[in-house]
């Protein structure tokens, strides 16, 4: 009688547990999320090629840089896989641009979500290692506290001593929270299976830091790196990530 009724046990566990919608943890694979770095349509290359923002002005970019952290993959049952690592996307070093997430468990996923920016518990953990060494120039000294992200080039209508702009935006609380939560919705379900490594492209564009809720004029705001104006921004690159394929 009891052995009948330990089968009968583990037959409801095994129904709970499908009809909740949890994947199969024992099956894992990996994905690797690809950064593509445009500006409008046309790829980014640092200090040789000329773009023009929505007024007309004329710009090269010699840095682009940013944080990507608290990445979620959001399967069609409903089951959430979260990865806890931060990682540091950098136009002048490619291999960053691709990040490999291992141990995803077997399931149909259809959103992925992830944060621009460094919570509040990193922010005030001091210097760390890592992606959040600050050798990698994304921390303030003078304000203890990271930058989540960099935009530096040069325009022949900024008025900033040598035509320079920078825009370097960071805090997590008011008056200037800069974290901003990324959701990108895939049109077909990106399908992990035991032992397989599937691709997501996603596409930044880095015209949507200066063209988005805030045109960004060179002339009357050619530097941002501080509290003032950097919501704005913010505002901005909560709007430039897109699924490329």
């Amino acid at each position: 009688m009891r052995a009948v009724f330990n089968i009968l046990y583990v037959v409801a566990l095994l129904f709970i547990f499908s009809g909740a919608g949890y994947s199969n943890f024992t099956n894992r694979g990996e994905v690797s999320i690809r950064f593509h770095h445009f500006v409008n349509n046309d790829r980014l290359i640092l200090d040789s090629s000329v773009y023009h923002n929505r007024t007309g002005q004329e710009f090269t970019i010699s840095k682009f840089k940013y944080y990507v952290g608290h990445i979620e993959l959001v399967a069609k049952n409903g089951f959430v896989f979260r990865a806890k690592n931060y990682f540091l996307i950098n136009e002048e070093e490619p291999i960053s641009k691709n990040i490999h997430v291992p141990n995803v468990p077997s399931a149909e996923y259809v959103t992925l979500n992830f944060s621009l920016g460094v919570d509040s518990i990193d922010n005030c953990s001091g210097a760390q290692s890592g992606a959040l060494d600050p050798v990698n120039g994304m921390f303030w000294t003078w304000n203890s506290g990271y930058i989540f992200l960099k935009l530096d080039g040069k325009s022949p209508a900024s008025s900033a001593p040598g035509h320079i702009f920078e825009y370097h935006i960071g805090g997590y609380k008011k008056p200037a929270n800069c974290i901003r939560h990324i959701s990108i919705h895939f049109t077909e379900p990106l399908v992990v299976r035991n032992g397989s490594t599937c691709a997501l492209d996603v596409v930044a564009d880095a015209m949507k830091i200066m063209d988005g809720q805030t045109n960004i004029d060179f002339k009357t705001l050619p530097v941002v790196s501080d509290n003032k104006h950097a919501e704005e921004i913010a505002n901005n690159y909560a709007g430039m990530f897109r699924l490329k394929n």
